[in-house]
């Protein structure tokens, strides 16, 4: 009976603690959806001119984990054969365009 209550006693003091922190969070968090000063300063510095434009930066950035994925695949793994390294090659050159095809397509 008393490990019941002892159980009881540490799981309401783990809620109380835990809503005492939620209740902080939220009094922290602004009140207002209004971008804060910092937010507006980014989005400045993101819009500058010489920049390229998000969907170009985005664009770059498939294609460089694309170039990535592919150059790990071309490697050979310790347990294939040379007929299975070929033959997973030829299968990743082919995913690897229809792949650069679909990421060009959608600028």
């Amino acid at each position: 009976m008393k490990n019941i209550i002892k159980k009881i006693a540490i799981y309401s003091m783990l809620g109380v603690m835990q809503l005492g922190i939620g209740a902080s969070v939220i009094e922290a968090s602004p009140q207002h959806p209004d971008l804060t000063p910092m937010q507006q300063q980014y989005d400045r510095q993101e819009n500058k001119p010489n920049q390229p434009e998000r969907g170009e930066k985005d664009r770059q950035e498939r294609e460089h984990a694309e170039k990535k994925r592919h150059e790990q695949e071309m490697k050979r793994r310790p347990h294939e054969t040379e007929n299975q390294w070929h033959e997973r090659q030829k299968h990743e050159k082919e995913r690897h365009e229809i792949e650069f095809r679909k990421i060009r397509e959608n600028r």
